[in-house]
């Protein structure tokens, strides 16, 4: 006997496998336009530097061009904001002009909670930190429906915040790593990212067997531009880039900066000048030292000797360039000191008769 194997659907069914789809559907848009992302905003009150570093499930695009970086606005002098989970350009913009209105960051995030771009306040996520002339503030907001697991720990001088996390230890280690590592605010931040670096911190991440596909580390000094921040790295890979990656995005960040740290200790110490600083003499005597070129010269220190090391002439430097005459001839040496007496350039000229 041959059996039926033709299926008939109820209206009951036919609506309940709708709403299935509808639901993925859902779904599957929300995990598309949200950031799993972890982050922290932190400002140094002693030294006015503010930073901005994270990293989330999100690779490279035409729409983030640097990956997760795009949640992050550094102000100098003025504050940090971290936009994500389902960010929106908009909402960051206002953030920012906001703060630049002179808005506190928990007024910042109260107006962006009542002024939301998508009238949908409760997808988002929010961390922001103010300097506020040595006295920072900071505030934080995570909207009821982001993607589990999802917090924020907002204190004095920093906030950190995340959603679509493997859970609250991710956070916890990032704040124990911000708060217990010596060294610059930089130095810090770096080690807080790599508290969170675990195969699927940022859970979608897992199957690439890293924390994340994008990350980065922003830090500006009081004298900074918007746009040409004192440290301001990135490592992404591309959005579209399936199966394992070689290195964990918070490891290449860490090699970034290692590179950068090298790179500013030269810039800035010992030596720093030699390649740039120019001296020279003109026929009636005159010395003449040019420090155009120099990054930071302000404050140095030009101290001249003879050959059996005899000081002979100093003087402090207020001018990209600066001028001295000696009263008789010979050869002479150079030194050039810093604040903290480092040497940041030698060398020797050579006087002839005065004319």
């Amino acid at each position: 006997m041959k059996r039926n194997t033709e299926h008939v659907y109820s209206p009951g069914i036919m609506l309940i496998n709708k709403l299935l789809i509808l639901s993925l559907l859902l779904i599957s848009s929300q995990n598309l336009f949200s950031q799993d992302t972890f982050s922290i905003v932190a400002v140094d009150s002693v030294t006015g530097e503010i930073g901005s570093a994270g990293a989330s499930c999100v690779g490279s695009s035409t729409s983030y061009p640097h990956g997760a970086q795009i949640l992050s606005d550094v102000i100098p002098g003025i504050g940090a904001i971290h936009t994500q989970a389902s960010w929106h350009a908009t909402n960051q913009q206002r953030a920012h002009a906001w703060m630049m209105q002179g808005l506190s960051p928990q007024q910042i995030i109260d107006s962006l909670v009542a002024h939301d771009v998508g009238n949908n306040p409760h997808i988002r996520q929010y961390g922001i930190v103010d300097y506020n002339d040595g006295h920072p503030r900071s505030a934080a907001y995570t909207g009821i429906n982001c993607m589990d697991y999802k917090n924020h720990t907002a204190h004095l001088n920093y906030s950190v915040q995340g959603n679509i996390l493997m859970g609250q230890e991710i956070l916890d280690s990032i704040e124990s790593r911000f708060l217990n590592t010596p060294g610059s605010l930089a130095d810090r931040l770096m080690a807080a990212l790599q508290g969170a670096k675990v195969i699927g911190a940022d859970t979608r991440c897992g199957i690439h067997n890293t924390s994340s596909q994008s990350s980065f580390l922003r830090v500006a000094r009081l004298n900074n531009q918007p746009d040409s921040l004192y440290l301001d790295l990135y490592m992404a890979y591309p959005q579209n880039l399936t199966g394992i990656y070689p290195v964990d995005p918070i490891d290449s960040l860490q090699t970034l900066y290692d590179a950068w740290k090298v790179y500013v200790s030269v810039k800035d110490g010992p030596g720093a000048f030699n390649p740039y600083l120019k001296v020279f003499t003109d026929q009636a005597g005159t010395t003449t030292f040019d420090f155009t070129l120099c990054h930071g010269y302000e404050g140095t220190r030009v101290e001249i000797c003879d050959l059996t090391g005899r000081k002979v002439a100093g003087f402090e430097v207020d001018n990209p360039v600066e001028k001295i005459q000696l009263q008789r001839k010979g050869i002479f040496i150079y030194r050039i000191l810093d604040k903290k007496n480092r040497q940041m350039a030698e060398g020797k000229f050579f006087l002839t008769e005065q004319r």
